[in-house]
């Protein structure tokens, strides 16, 4: 890319690319590319809802990584690109906010904020983490391997068959059936 393309921004188009290259691929560069574009402007449109430079930047930090690991929902026919990512953006400040009004809130009433989890979830989830661990160590070898790999790792699917030395789609096949397996232990429980 140019540096006069770099000033001028992105076509709606070029910017609908990058996501699904995202969502497909999980291409790094894609994201960098979005990441250099969007990051300073909506850490900017914060700023000017009121939210104060160190939020603006994590919201804007915040926002990228929902576009990263969300970028497979980004539907061009229902939002273009920038309204997608703006809508992120405002959605997460908007979060911040009501959070804030809950914590002042149960403060002033001495009430524990709604985010202190209670015992009995506590419980809950380490019932639950016992079982997910046991449903994914009952996956067969070659399944729990893909399933590391792209979940644990974070590896594109592509990257996975080049590492096993398999084809493309034996990797998607593994994955859906492991996590079909998972479903069936899980839901078994």
């Amino acid at each position: 890319m140019t540096a006069s393309q770099q000033n001028r921004g992105f076509t709606p188009r070029e910017l609908t690319e990058l996501i699904t290259s995202i969502a497909r691929d999980r291409d790094k560069a894609a994201f960098v590319r979005l990441f250099e574009f969007f990051a300073p402007r909506i850490k900017s449109l914060m700023m000017q809802m009121g939210a104060p430079p160190a939020r603006a930047e994590e919201i804007a930090q915040d926002t990228m990584l929902a576009v990263w690991t969300k970028a497979q929902l980004f539907d061009p026919a229902g939002a273009n690109a920038s309204g997608w990512v703006y809508r992120i953006a405002k959605n997460l400040h908007l979060d911040e906010l009501r959070r804030d009004r809950r914590l002042a809130a149960s403060v002033a009433i001495g009430t524990p904020p709604d985010d202190v989890p209670l015992p009995d979830s506590i419980l809950s989830a380490r019932d639950t983490e016992g079982r997910v661990r046991a449903a994914i160590a009952a996956l067969r070898p070659e399944q729990l391997l893909v399933i590391r790999l792209s979940f644990f790792e974070d590896k594109p699917h592509a990257e996975i068959a080049q590492q096993l030395g398999i084809p493309l789609g034996t990797v998607k096949s593994r994955v859906r059936l492991a996590m079909q397996r998972l479903r069936d232990l899980l839901d078994d429980q």
